[in-house]
């Protein structure tokens, strides 16, 4: 029997499920970057995925898997590292229980993720916003959905699988309105509401009516959207958007725009990093450093308080005699 199907059962069902009770997202993008391996080592290999082995995949095999990935089927380098992470979070699984391909498992585990250029996020500005979340048709059902979906994810900064899971229950439009989410690594946040989005949300919840289960957002079948629907209709509003606001020419808006331009709003209304992290759900404020170089504003800031040009520096004076005295060494 093959030394690797029954490790990669036991991955998905002991590691992921009960250890790490890993979310559906997460399974489904291990589950996607094992089927797209055993598929490549098949054809390599022209034997079934069920009767692969580990020595089948061993570190030349993950090369090459990761170099058809991007080049056959044209994945970025985020993509290819994504990839490689899940294998190798699989291959430490392994290694202590398959110590006979121990150097074959430090070899995988060696493969480095792959560097890349970082661009700078692209936001909207208030008026960029305003013009979108004035985009849907509201004389219609779906548009006054849409309208009401703009709007939380501009005020609020929630990621797309965060929107799509919101339920009736977890809007709290009372004192101190907010939204209680379920957010990535399983936790749970409230995120607070402006006054103009709970009362767009008071509206809807009254046209939306249903059971506290129910999605926030649904289909028109009462389902929840999916992210792909909430992609289209950003990217269809954002079209319409773009007439009354010429300056979105050009800007490609998809829902993690959106995250990210509330952040940008957050950072020019003067709120502290810490608390723009918390806000969005980060892990640490590393990730919410790249708000920091991508607001020109600080910048400009900075470079008003250097000195202009042409003019002459002032002579360094030593504040205190101990300093004037380590001046002379």
């Amino acid at each position: 029997m093959s030394d690797l199907a029954p490790l990669l059962q036991s991955f998905f069902t002991d590691k992921l499920t009960r250890q790490r009770l890993a979310s559906p997202h997460t399974l489904s993008a291990y589950r996607d970057t094992f089927k797209l391996l055993l598929g490549h080592a098949h054809q390599r290999t022209t034997r079934q995925p069920a009767q692969l082995g580990l020595a089948d995949l061993d570190a030349p095999a993950i090369t090459a898997f990761l170099h058809h990935l991007e080049t056959d089927r044209g994945n970025t380098a985020t993509t290819r590292n994504a990839r490689l992470a899940a294998i190798h979070s699989f291959f430490r699984y392994a290694a202590p229980r398959a110590p006979e391909h121990a150097a074959l498992i430090q070899r995988v585990l060696a493969i480095p993720p792959k560097r890349f250029d970082r661009a700078i996020v692209s936001y909207l500005t208030k008026e960029e916003s305003d013009a979108l979340v004035a985009a849907p048709d509201r004389t219609t059902w779906t548009g006054r959905r849409d309208h009401a979906l703009l709007l939380v994810a501009v005020h609020t900064g929630l990621r797309v699988s965060e929107l799509t899971a919101l339920r009736l229950q977890d809007t709290h439009l009372g004192p101190g309105p907010h939204l209680r989410c379920h957010g990535k690594g399983r936790k749970e946040r409230c995120t607070p509401l402006t006054t103009p989005t709970a009362k767009v949300l008071k509206v809807w919840l009254r046209e939306r009516a249903g059971e506290s289960p129910d999605p926030l957002f649904p289909t028109r079948r009462g389902t929840p959207l999916s992210r792909d629907a909430v992609e289209h209709l950003v990217a269809k509003h954002a079209k319409t958007a773009t007439m009354a606001c010429p300056s979105m020419t050009g800007k490609k808006v998809s829902p993690h725009t959106l995250r990210h331009s509330t952040a940008m709003a957050l950072l020019h209304a003067g709120v502290d990093l810490s608390v723009i992290a918390l806000w969005l759900g980060h892990e640490s404020t590393q990730t919410t450093q790249i708000y920091l170089h991508a607001d020109m504003t600080i910048k400009e800031k900075a470079l008003a308080r250097t000195t202009p040009a042409g003019s002459s520096p002032g002579r360094y004076t030593a504040p205190d005699t101990l300093l004037a005295f380590l001046q002379t060494l």
